[in-house]
């Protein structure tokens, strides 16, 4: 993937706060948190997150921190923030194993600020400037049975007779392709018989490049749109 934009209805703020116990976080959005965390090193407890329930953070500098991520004692990600100069933007990348970095940016709306610590305020996540999945890769071939294997976050062998074929490693549990055109698909993900997501991938006149515009529903409830560009990386063309 060369580009990704992407919006959410409603987006995701972010409030921070320094006090005497620590530093209470609370995130409101695709993902809800609200936890207090030391800035000492020491585990903190991150209740009803479900991918990891303890933190430690770790000053780097005035305006850098790294916080690490833990799934009941076991190390499952790091994040990275950063306080741009002027003190209005957030930088947050998240770096887990086996997956592409995740870059947020979040833009000051307001709340205190703190001279001791600059990343304390209100923030609101700016999606013209997070690349969520920027460098995913993509592998689609035919299966030799009319229809295609698709790997990439997730993967499933499918066809293009608007028939549910079973997702692997996917929040969704089916996909039905349905072929528009010779350079249009459209796939429509369910979970539990809901339509949760479409995507519409348009492949270039030349076969260089794929174009997926999706839209769907997150498990929050929130509306989702993205808009990611792929390049071709083989010269080899399928017919």
């Amino acid at each position: 993937m060369v580009s990704a934009d992407s919006t959410l209805a409603p987006p995701n703020k972010l409030s921070i706060t320094s006090g005497k116990e620590g530093i209470h976080v609370v995130m409101s959005g695709e993902t809800h948190m609200d936890f207090t965390v030391k800035g000492n090193g020491h585990e903190s407890a991150v209740p009803g997150n479900p991918a990891f329930n303890q933190v430690e953070l770790h000053k780097i500098g005035k305006k850098e921190a790294e916080v690490v991520e833990k799934k009941d004692g076991a190390v499952v990600g790091s994040v990275r923030e950063k306080v741009s100069n002027d003190g209005k933007e957030l930088t947050v990348t998240t770096i887990s194993k086996g997956r592409p970095d995740q870059i947020r940016v979040w833009t000051r709306t307001g709340g205190a600020k703190s001279a001791l610590d600059p990343m304390a305020g209100e923030w609101i996540q700016d999606m013209s400037k997070t690349r969520m999945r920027q460098g995913t890769v993509l592998k689609i071939e035919p299966d030799g049975n009319g229809g295609v294997r698709f790997s990439g976050d997730f993967s499933y062998t499918a066809k293009f007779d608007g028939k549910p074929y079973d997702l692997r490693s996917s929040r969704n549990d089916t996909v039905t392709l349905q072929l528009v055109d010779a350079h249009t698909v459209d796939s429509f993900y369910r979970r539990e018989d809901q339509v949760t997501e479409k995507d519409r991938w348009v492949v270039s006149s030349d076969g260089q490049q794929m174009t997926v515009t999706s839209s769907g529903t997150l498990e929050s409830g929130q509306r989702a749109q993205e808009k990611l560009v792929f390049k071709r990386q083989s010269s080899a063309k399928q017919p």
